[in-house]
């Protein structure tokens, strides 16, 4: 494919993903997206915890090579309906109140989707030290615009039901800038897809795995049912990193900038990566002329910290795309850092032969 066509697939792709719908527990939606992309790429199963894996068979069975993004996004889920007819919800994933009110959201019910708003009592009728302090989820709400308890249920909405960020796929006045919700981690499923996709008419000694694993957001559930299904040898995370580059924010509490390259995350709270392969991602990328940067996120956790617990211990790193405003109802991301991940990724699992492997392991 031309550079044109390859612009196209890749904006198709993530405009697909990011718009499905996928909290942690409800990833049906997102996981059918991904599905669809793998199906002429890949033998496509899933786990029974509901992680999708495109097996790709390449020169051997081994080493088998688990490319890991998650297909969860931060979300919500009805927990009450008031007798008034508003909504009160449980957040799933990390959010931090501030990025909530007045954000528009779904609910996806049995009866079809359901906008809302996300409101809290007006700052007018608070007390001046009041109106200073942050507003926390427990005191916000989900307007539907029911006037009732039974009208809420009326349109289908239940306890139990999953509550999605809305908002719309844009590229910006930069073309290569994407603004879309789920970013965190639709970026890392189209990796995959895309390095398999890469990956067609190119030999690889290995097999390689394109995994939309669940529930990252509620503790790398996922990760660990499809590492069972899988048994890798290399684990490799694919992911979004913070993005330091905005007002306010200092190198030590985030390195990595857009349109500089993708992020090797060097250590966050479930994982210290394996050291021999980390300096193969280095080589790699140099061989490649590929700008890297580095990162550590103490604060956070990514699937590479489950997949290396897998059986007798798994060679695992995290590489990352840098996003600006994750767990938030849209982040910014770069085209060029996505293309450079795919190109590394796919030039490291061509790499990746048993010998290669072994040696990760001395």
């Amino acid at each position: 494919m031309g550079d044109r066509e390859d612009r196209e697939f890749t904006l198709g792709l993530l405009r697909d993903l990011t718009g499905a719908a996928g909290v942690p527990g409800f990833e049906r939606e997102a996981r059918q997206v991904m599905e669809r992309y793998l199906a002429s790429l890949s033998e496509v199963s899933r786990d029974r915890l509901g992680s999708v894996i495109g097996r790709k068979a390449g020169m051997a069975d081994r080493p088998r090579v688990m490319l890991a993004g998650h297909l969860d996004e931060v979300g919500f889920m009805v927990s009450l309906i008031t007798d008034d007819g508003f909504v009160r919800f449980q957040a799933l994933g990390g959010w931090w109140d501030q990025v909530l009110l007045a954000q528009r959201v779904v609910i996806k019910t049995r009866q079809g989707d359901v906008m809302g708003v996300i409101g809290s009592k007006p700052p007018h009728v608070l007390a001046p030290e009041d109106r200073k302090k942050m507003v926390e989820k427990k005191d916000m709400f989900i307007d539907v615009g029911a006037s009732s308890k039974d009208e809420a249920l009326a349109m289908g909405i239940r306890p139990g039901d999953p509550i999605v960020p809305y908002s719309e796929f844009t590229l910006l006045n930069n073309e290569r800038l994407v603004l879309a919700k789920a970013l965190d981690n639709r970026v890392g499923c189209a990796l995959a897809v895309e390095v398999l996709r890469r990956l067609q008419d190119a030999e690889h000694p290995n097999t390689v795995y394109g995994v939309g694993t669940v529930q990252e957001e509620v503790g790398l559930r996922g990760a660990q049912t499809s590492a069972y299904a899988i048994e890798p040898d290399v684990g490799i995370a694919l992911e979004v990193s913070i993005a330091g580059d905005v007002p306010g924010m200092k190198p030590e509490e985030a390195q990595s900038r857009l349109g500089k390259g993708p992020t090797v995350l060097l250590y966050d709270a479930t994982l210290v990566p394996n050291v021999q392969l980390r300096d193969l991602v280095i080589d790699v990328a140099e061989a490649e002329g590929i700008p890297l940067q580095f990162d550590v996120m103490p604060g956070g956790g990514t699937d590479a910290g489950r997949i290396q617990f897998f059986g007798h211990g798994v060679a695992s790193i995290c590489i990352g795309v840098p996003t600006r405003y994750i767990h938030s109802h849209a982040g910014i991301m770069h085209l060029d850092d996505f293309e450079a991940a795919v190109r590394l990724v796919t030039a490291l699992v061509r790499r990746l032969d048993a010998d290669t492997v072994a040696r990760l392991y001395e």
